[in-house]
């Protein structure tokens, strides 16, 4: 059975329980949680996801020699999939582009969503370092013939474009474009389409079972007062308040 189920088997169980709006003791909750049986090997291979997919290449080496956990893609690509991640979160679109199309041509000829961001992002720099002229020449070349073919790419050019009206970015509506907010949010979205392209997850597991605990967590608090975990960086449990 996957951990993921074994999550929700054990969580109807408690649930069931708590059918009735009752205090659950330290000990009873201590006690049913040891119940829950997790293999180390299913544990190993949720740290392993976490690490290939956010690109700790080093950490999932080493932890690769001690767990004996193998990697489900070549720990090699990390590199090649991290190069393009920090081309663009440093602005260097130009690089990051021949990075994805030096690792598979493919991911950027049918993703032409991703092809547009890219190219809306290296407007974004152009415009961060004065380049009026040359801003305007490459939106009329390369992003304005994609806006005329679809709606969305032409809402989100006219808003970049509106930074060009302002020379006080800081009084413009859509001056969050030039925070590294959006650098980071178009390399997270490269970064997911490589993955994709790997066939490997884009998002972590870790993350989606962390939200899975919150969630459960919030229905029990309807029916039951137990010791719960509020601190995740701890997992610490603190008694329940009655």
């Amino acid at each position: 059975m996957s951990l993921f189920w074994i999550v929700v088997h054990q969580l109807a169980e408690i649930e069931a329980m708590a059918a009735s709006k009752k205090v659950i003791t330290r000990e009873e909750w201590e006690k049913k949680l040891k119940d829950v049986k997790i293999k180390k090997e299913d544990m190993n291979k949720l740290v392993m996801n976490f690490l290939v997919t956010e690109g700790y290449v080093d950490a999932a080496e080493k932890f690769r020699k001690e767990s004996g956990t193998e990697p489900d893609i070549d720990l090699a690509t990390i590199t090649d999939r991290m190069a393009v991640k920090k081309a663009v979160q440093c602005g260097n679109v130009e690089d990051a582009i021949e990075k994805v199309n030096d690792l598979n041509p493919e991911i950027l000829d049918t993703n032409p969503q991703l092809f547009f961001h890219l190219q809306q992002q290296r407007l974004i720099e152009l415009i961060r370092n004065g380049k009026v002229e040359e801003a305007l020449e490459f939106a009329q070349e390369e992003l304005a013939p994609r806006g005329e073919e679809n709606q969305s790419f032409l809402e989100e050019l006219e808003r970049t474009v509106a930074l060009l009206a302002f020379e006080d970015v800081s009084n413009c509506p859509v001056g969050e474009l030039l925070d590294i907010s959006q650098r980071l949010k178009t390399a997270s979205e490269v970064n997911a389409a490589i993955l994709t392209s790997q066939s490997h997850e884009k998002d972590p597991k870790l993350p989606s079972l962390l939200k899975m605990l919150i969630w459960a967590q919030n229905q029990l608090d309807e029916k039951a007062a137990y010791p719960r975990i509020n601190d995740l960086s701890t997992a610490m449990l603190e008694d329940p308040t009655v």
